[in-house]
């Protein structure tokens, strides 16, 4: 018998999966967006067909798909700030904007001064983050604009007019401005010296980049000028020791480092170097080097170019190098600072000492080899690996440990060779009677570099008068350091405050002003035998294969960048003019005067060289005490503190 046919009936699906009856937790919360998509499938499956209603019923009544309901809009919430990121942050970024430009107008206006500090940050940090948009908005159209003048014919006849033009007007000023203070010609003079000097021991004469050489020098005379002859310049810097000196007196921590955090570094430094490198033609590794010098030390700032260490050639890492013992740290900088020496001067030397550091390291030791990092393109800073602040501040430590360490070592050697060498000297001088003669002892600095420094310092344009005290500085701060050389200066600066002679029992109490300044200059760097160890310890814990070529140049740039310190003060000794109006001192002495300042001591000076004796008769005076009823007891008063043939 046949088989009966089958009953067409409608096909049973199979037991309804849904994926709606869940568990309410967290995983079904980020589940939820395919899952509502499935579960929409599934209705329009149960409207088509009827046999499907009762699964759907009971799945209705579960605890899964109430949960699931209930949580809905959080999800559907939690999606639309998903979907809404940036400009959430967008939205709450302008607000904070405008918070704070809310609190800075106020500041302002509520009292300006008061305000100042954060004016000078705010633009700053506004100059800053403009700076890169004008750089990609403007940077092809002024490509643009030059391109004409890449022809070479064109391009080398810019050059000397340029040069010419430069060449007239500094004839023009020395004609002008030194016609009245003709001693700036000495440190003229001192600049062209150092200059052939260092050209004399170059390592590639006829390599040397004097297009580095002569733009890093102009610009160190242009921050000069703006410095040291501005008021505004003045003033600025003047401003910003000030500033610096009270943000040192807040906590001991914070002297830690001066000039800011990791903002500035990676910012403005930047800056600065792109700065000099278009200017200068140097590469853009040792010139950000160079730069952060102005910052931080001599063993931070090569970390701002650690990944390029290893490729640079000679001529760069002489260059980092030099940089590092012309300039000084921020945390020196606050130590010198409370010596009393002046903050101007010691900050407007740091900046100085950049593109000069540069122009004499290629004068010293020019470029032969072909360099990897002579644009932008070559230097891209990789990634870090970190994940968040706390694992790269972790990183941080362990690498400063391996770093303090290796700088430790080095410098522990280094003084053992020192101290041998001072042994050596201090037999040999046993020998004749002479006691103590070491490279370190103040005995030897003060008999040897006040004869052999004498003309050296002469040349930066200190009087000559002046000059065995200011050699016995400059010898200080080389064989042993800044920090002694500093202290002895801040204590002769102390005494012509104080009001003590000038002369007592024919030895120099202190120095003059311009002196001071010139001397300020001169040692504001790192260049002394003791920062070998300390350089040689920093670069070969980054890049320890190189150990014989950082050994090979560090010599060489241990005196290029103490050369820079002294070319440096010439460059003070042009520029210095003495500030503030000459003391009125027939004005000073009319009152009761009752102690010692440098004011007074002028003034008693001046009114010794006004009065004449007469033998059992009343002195006589001249010049602006003629005929003055006081001059008499002025004299009286001055013969109180001051002893001179005039009071015998």
């Amino acid at each position: 018998m046949a088989g009966k046919p089958p009953c067409p009936t409608q096909a049973v699906p199979p037991p309804l999966q849904l994926s709606f009856s869940f568990s309410p937790s967290l995983r079904s919360q980020r589940e939820s967006i395919p899952q509502v998509e499935e579960n929409r499938r599934w209705r329009k499956q149960v409207e088509e067909s009827p046999l499907l209603r009762p699964q759907w019923r009971l799945a209705q009544r579960t605890r899964g798909w109430s949960s699931w309901r209930s949580q809905w809009p959080f999800t559907k919430a939690r999606s639309f700030c998903k979907t809404h990121t940036s400009l959430f942050k967008k939205i709450l970024l302008g607000l904070l904007c405008f918070a704070y430009a809310a609190y800075f107008l106020a500041a302002c206006i509520l009292n300006f001064q008061r305000a100042l500090a954060l004016f000078v940050i705010t633009c700053l940090v506004i100059f800053a983050l403009v700076l890169p948009f004008l750089k990609n908005l403007l940077g092809k159209k002024l490509t643009r604009g030059l391109k004409p003048f890449e022809n070479s014919r064109l391009k080398l006849w810019m050059k000397w007019v340029f040069a010419g033009a430069s060449l007239v007007g500094l004839i023009l000023w020395l004609a002008l401005d030194t016609a009245q203070r003709p001693e700036q010609l000495i440190s003229f003079a001192g600049i062209c010296m150092f200059i052939l000097i260092l050209f004399a021991c170059s390592k590639h004469h006829s390599a040397v980049s004097w297009r580095a050489v002569f733009w890093g020098l102009g610009l160190q005379f242009v921050f000069g000028i703006l410095v040291i002859r501005t008021d505004l310049g003045y003033n600025a810097f003047k401003w910003l020791g000030e500033q610096v000196q009270i943000f040192l007196n807040y906590t001991v921590a914070g002297s830690s480092f001066v000039f800011g955090d990791m903002l500035v570094k990676d910012v403005f430094a930047f800056q600065v170097a792109w700065f000099l490198q278009i200017t200068m033609g140097t590469t853009a590794t040792e010139t950000l080097a160079v730069a952060g010098n102005i910052f931080v030390g001599m063993t931070e700032a090569p970390l701002l170019i650690r990944p390029y260490l290893a490729d640079m050639t000679l001529s760069e890492i002489h260059a980092v190098m030099t940089g590092g013992f012309a300039t000084i740290s921020g945390t020196v900088l606050g130590a010198f600072i409370s010596f009393g020496v002046d903050a101007s001067s010691l900050i407007s030397a740091s900046v100085m000492a950049a593109p000069c550091a540069l122009a004499l390291s290629k004068l010293a030791y020019p470029e032969v080899e072909e360099s990897k990092f002579k644009s932008e393109e070559g230097v891209k800073l990789p990634r870090g690996k970190e994940r968040n602040v706390l694992e790269a501040a972790s990183n941080g430590a362990t690498d400063a440990i391996g770093l303090a360490a290796n700088v430790a070592a080095n410098l522990v050697a280094f003084l053992a060779v020192l101290a041998f060498i001072n042994a050596a000297l201090s037999w040999l001088g046993e020998l004749v009677d002479i006691q103590g003669l070491t490279f370190q002892a103040l005995s030897f600095t003060q008999v040897i570099c006040s004869y052999i420094l004498r003309p050296m310092v002469f040349m930066m344009g200190v009087e000559w008068t002046d000059c065995p005290m200011v050699a016995e500085l400059v010898g200080i701060k080389f064989f042993t350091n800044e920090f002694v050389a500093y202290q002895q200066l801040s204590q002769y600066k102390n005494k012509r405050l104080s009001g003590v002679e000038e002369w007592i029992e024919g030895e120099k109490q202190w120095i003059s002003v311009r002196a001071e300044i010139i001397t300020t200059f001169s040692l504001c760097g790192f260049a002394n035998l003791s920062s070998i160890g300390i350089t040689l310890g920093g670069l070969t814990s980054i890049v320890p294969h190189r150990k014989s070529d950082l050994s090979k140049v560090v010599v060489r740039a241990l005196f290029t960048g103490a050369c820079v310190s002294l070319i440096s003060a010439c460059v003070a000794g042009i520029l210095y003019v003495p500030r503030g109006a000459e003391a009125d001192c027939v004005s000073f002495l009319n009152t009761s005067f009752t102690n010692r300042t440098y004011e007074t001591y002028v003034c008693c000076r001046g009114l010794f060289q006004s009065t004449s004796l007469n033998g059992t008769n009343p002195p006589s005076f001249s010049g602006p005490w003629e005929d003055k009823e006081f001059s008499a007891m002025a004299l009286s008063n001055c013969c109180g503190f001051y002893n001179n043939t005039i009071c015998a």
